[in-house]
């Protein structure tokens, strides 16, 4: 019996996406938040002990995954400000390989649309 993914599933398979993505571009792990709506999900630092605040948002495709919460993004990036760290955002789309209108099955295959990691500026406008 085929099992469709939870929200929190998809979320942590765009996690488990991320987290390979970091970890081969030097980051080390600090912190992991793997609970949906609880961000961010990555505290990082690189090889200059700079900190980074990662935002992973994970949609269903069609949905843009590079489109996020404007609003809510400069909110969370003042806070990054207070703590001396840099915001990264990666979105990813996840969609049922065979027809986006399917949920994503447990142990099967899916689609997925990730274009890397992006910089958020947290400067002062």
């Amino acid at each position: 019996m085929r099992k469709p993914l939870t929200k929190q599933e998809l979320h942590n398979l765009a996690m488990n996406h991320v987290g390979k993505d970091l970890e081969q571009s030097g980051f080390e792990f600090i912190a992991i938040n793997s609970k949906l709506k609880k961000h961010p999900q990555f505290v990082c630092i690189d090889k200059n002990n700079q900190y980074f605040f990662v935002i992973v948002r994970a949609v269903l495709l069609p949905e843009n995954p590079n489109n996020y919460d404007v609003i809510w993004m400069e909110s969370f990036k003042k806070h990054a400000r207070e703590k001396h760290a840099k915001v990264l955002y990666a979105g990813v789309g996840l969609s049922n390989i065979e027809d986006n209108t399917l949920p994503i099955f447990l142990n099967e295959d899916y689609l997925i649309e990730y274009n890397g990691i992006q910089v958020l500026e947290t400067n002062f406008n």
